[in-house]
């Protein structure tokens, strides 16, 4: 393509704007300008060289002078911070080399997912992943054809239900309120979305109020910078959509533009009306993106409710009221109902591209780095301004994943999650001491005070994840945060001094930290973080959905993002297990054991059905029985799962006293711990040797 151009058989690989950069694909690779770099440029073998890079030569343009040579390409080599504003190839988020091609197009489809199907038909691969659905043109147009191909890969009949004759799950990140469309041919999600309902669940909001204030008192960072939740991501969205996505915003309003130039009712729309009102509309979606194609499916009414309220909104970026009529017709190209041409398809598509682009870099990517009250709030599918889950919404959205998503995925730990889910339980438990904890980080950083407080803060609490100082992980992890935050250093603007000051700071503060202060720390938060470890990783192995176990978490599994899910599997060898790594492992084993011989308790079919306990500490109780559909509360076979949540507050409150569990009639066995139960049983007995019961009728 590079060689040829548009006439190039691979041109329509690509997402390019060959009307922009006069005809030319950017390539943002060179170190500096193109004249401080002109030197390193040479041809030999036929190609064009820098460094490392090969880059084709049209042909007959060989033995040209370098300028002509330059002119005469396809392409033009370009300094790699032009990439902001200039590029005009659609990319993964605002990773220039990571180049986006258009499965959309059925030839395209087929030859990259070629290989992939052979597996399948060899039997090799059991199940898909599809990472980011929210960067295709066409979610739900490219899950039917995957699930086609899948069937016509295995054999199966088109016409049966589920995920596409393979599991297929969908890394789609969900809204609080948000839902997974219906029409989509896939299992149900990669699981974050059960992520954050089990982990909400061991967040005391009374508690998070009281940290959230603490932390604002010691840090004090600016209201939109760290200090709110909402004004901090609002800055961080208009941070990206001006700056690390100004290209993909250029490109929607020349797309714009050329729509309402073919339409004389629209042509007195200037481009930076445009501009502003594509702008103003992007960042008040609350969402990844809206659905909606041109010739397909229509928007469903969320959807266009949602538009709607960000149109309304958006109109008062605009001081004249007639010129803030364009937002109405930004709004209606987003929603494919301006026309069908060429034209109109592509601002369709492009829009809810870039919207999920910029919602994932804005607050994933930022935000969250900047906000810091909770770190275990700042998960990936999480909402750390509203982190918390009552018991009842949990049992809500376990009820409905068993009706709508049965065999949807649930997970705890991935390769993605910046924190594990052992890490995040220890921080958990910060929200029932929140007092404690502020005065440890002040006692902490006395000595040691650090670059500035919201970095000290945002570290001790990163070093306690852990359970100690290490600096071969913790210095990364933190220097990647502050370089994500992006308020003294980034990735691309690296502030050396600063991040020495960061390095120094974690290397005397809490790499250096005496061992007794680690037992302190132990002595507040290894009772909790155990309860919350262990009723983490019950819920995940028994609620609806399929649980999918990262590599090394049937132990106890502390791990940060980076470095630490780069580091390469260890298999076998595993040490001996203690402790809570003990317990997680029988635990684990039981549970998973427990599905392989029941799967009608757990599978598509099956029931779940909340148990309400009984008594003063009723509230720290989380249970649940699954069984076969229609038997929950029979005398038939069945499970059922408890979980201690909040349990400092609990022992704080004089632990469950009075507090008992009715059960389904029968016998019930704890599979952990070999003991009895039924009737209305007494929670202190039932959870006298771990905080956590997984129960089957005996």
């Amino acid at each position: 393509m590079l060689r040829d151009g548009p006439e190039s058989p691979y041109a329509r690989w690509f997402d390019i704007d060959w009307q922009a950069q006069g005809g030319k694909v950017l390539l943002p690779v060179l170190g500096g300008p193109l004249g401080e770099e002109w030197e390193r440029l040479r041809v030999a073998d036929g190609v064009l060289r820098y460094y490392d890079h090969a880059f084709p030569l049209r042909p007959g343009t060989e033995g040209l002078p370098l300028a002509a040579l330059l002119d005469a390409q396809w392409y033009r080599l370009g300094w790699w911070r032009l990439a902001r504003t200039e590029l005009n190839y659609r990319r993964f988020f605002t990773i220039s080399e990571l180049i986006a091609v258009r499965v959309e197009d059925p030839e395209v489809f087929d030859a990259t997912h070629a290989t992939l199907l052979e597996l399948i038909r060899d039997g090799i691969v059991d199940g898909l992943r599809i990472d980011h659905p929210d960067g295709l043109a066409d979610p739900e147009g490219y899950l039917r054809r995957l699930d086609r191909a899948v069937r016509t890969a295995t054999g199966e009949a088109s016409d049966q239900e589920g995920g596409g004759g393979r599991w297929t799950v969908v890394e789609k990140i969900l809204a609080r309120d948000e839902r997974l469309p219906t029409t989509w041919p896939v299992a149900g999600t990669t699981g974050y979305d059960a992520l954050h309902h089990i982990d909400g669940l061991f967040v005391d909001p009374d508690g998070l109020a009281k940290l959230t204030a603490r932390y604002r008192a010691f840090a004090a960072p600016p209201a939109d910078l760290g200090g709110d939740w909402p004004a901090t991501v609002r800055r961080a969205v208009r941070e990206v959509v001006t700056h690390e996505l100004a290209a993909e915003v250029a490109r929607l309003t020349r797309t714009a533009s050329r729509i309402c130039a073919a339409d004389p009712r629209l042509r007195d729309h200037a481009p930076w009306a445009l501009r502003t009102a594509i702008r103003e509309l992007l960042v008040r979606l609350p969402v990844y993106r809206p659905y909606a194609s041109v010739g397909g499916p229509p928007a469903t009414d969320a959807d266009a409710v949602m538009l709607r309220s960000a149109a309304a909104d958006a109109r008062g970026a605009f001081t004249v009221e007639q010129e803030a009529r364009v937002v109405r017709v930004v709004r209606d190209a987003a929603l494919g109902r301006l026309g069908d041409g060429p034209d109109h398809r592509d601002f369709c598509a492009r829009f809810a591209q870039t919207a999920a682009a910029l919602r994932a870099k804005s607050v994933e990517d930022t935000a969250f780095y900047r906000y810091t009250p909770l770190l275990s709030a700042a998960e990936v599918g999480g909402d750390p301004g509203r982190p918390a889950v009552a018991p009842e919404e949990f049992h809500a959205f376990a009820a409905r994943r068993s009706r709508d998503w049965p065999a949807t995925g649930t997970v705890l730990s991935t390769h993605d999650t910046k924190r594990s889910a052992d890490a995040r339980a220890r921080l958990a438990a910060l929200t029932e001491c929140p007092g404690w904890w502020a005065r440890t980080v002040e006692e902490l950083t006395r000595s040691a005070p650090g670059p500035d407080p919201h970095l000290a803060w945002t570290a001790w609490q990163t070093a306690l994840a852990l359970g100690h100082g290490d600096a071969a992980r913790l210095v990364p992890a933190v220097l990647k945060g502050v370089r994500e935050a992006g308020l003294r250093t980034t990735w691309t603007e690296q502030n050396a001094a600063y991040e020495e000051e960061v390095s120094a700071f974690l290397e005397a503060g809490p790499c250096a930290a005496d061992p007794s202060v680690w037992a302190a720390i132990g002595a507040e938060l290894d009772g909790p973080a155990r309860a919350n470890a262990l009723g983490a990783a019950l819920l995940q192995l028994t609620m609806p959905g399929v649980p999918d176990l990262y590599m090394g978490t049937e132990h106890l599994y502390t791990a940060l993002v980076d470095p630490d899910n780069r580091r390469p599997p260890e298999f076998g060898g595993e040490p001996e297990a203690r402790g809570v790594s003990a317990e997680k492992l029988l635990l684990t084993r039981a549970a998973l054991r427990l599905r392989r011989e029941r799967p009608k308790w757990f599978g598509p079919g099956s029931g779940y059905a909340p148990l309400t306990a009984e008594g003063p500490s009723a509230a720290h109780c989380v249970a649940f029985v699954r069984a076969d559909a229609g038997s929950e509360g029979g005398g038939g076979g069945g499970a059922v799962t408890v979980v201690t949540r909040l349990s400092r507050r609990l022992t704080e409150a004089g632990g469950w006293g009075a507090t008992r569990l009715p059960l389904p009639a029968g016998r019930w066995r704890d599979l952990l711990t070999g003991r009895t139960a039924e009737g209305s049983e007494a929670l202190d007995e039932l959870l006298s040797g771990l905080p956590v019961a997984l129960l089957v009728r005996s």
